[in-house]
């Protein structure tokens, strides 16, 4: 089975864009968000099929399908509820872990938000010095709810 086991932050300052990799634009949808999440994500010329289970505190399962990018499309436009949500997506080497930076566009202009996915519940890693507020039980920052939400403002 597979198991997502992912911390989020928020990020503070611009520092962390001198390590980015080039980014690459996503939009993503959501076709069910209760307790089993259904999302369709288009990822430059790439397109996914993603069911996420229940969190159980920083990890769920997590199952994702490669799909045709037309067919990714027509999901997003005919089956999700709300717009997508729109990111450019940025990777940072840290230390031992590759770090996501999401900066968000549209609605959510100004939210920027890192990732950093985990192989173990208790897995050690450092924290750059870029990365702020540990948001990982918020909620609020979650991509599903964001797509059915403007971004918050703390």
């Amino acid at each position: 089975m597979a198991v997502e086991i992912e911390r989020k932050f928020l990020v503070s300052g611009s520092e962390w864009r001198a390590a980015a990799s080039e980014g690459q634009q996503i939009r993503q949808g959501y076709l069910g968000t209760g307790s089993v999440q259904v999302r369709v994500r288009c990822a430059g010329a790439d397109a996914f099929l993603t069911i996420k289970g229940r969190r159980e505190g920083i990890s769920r399962t997590e199952f994702e399908y490669p799909i045709p990018a037309a067919d990714a499309e027509a999901m997003l436009a005919a089956l999700c509820p709300h717009p997508p949500v729109e990111k450019i997506r940025y990777e940072i080497q840290h230390d031992d872990h590759v770090w996501e930076v999401d900066v968000y566009q549209g609605r959510h202009a100004g939210l920027i938000v890192a990732e950093i996915e985990l192989t173990r519940v208790d897995e050690a890693f450092t924290i750059p010095p870029w990365v702020g507020a540990d948001v990982t039980g918020d909620r609020r920052y979650s991509n599903a709810v964001l797509a059915e939400s403007e971004a918050p403002r703390d």
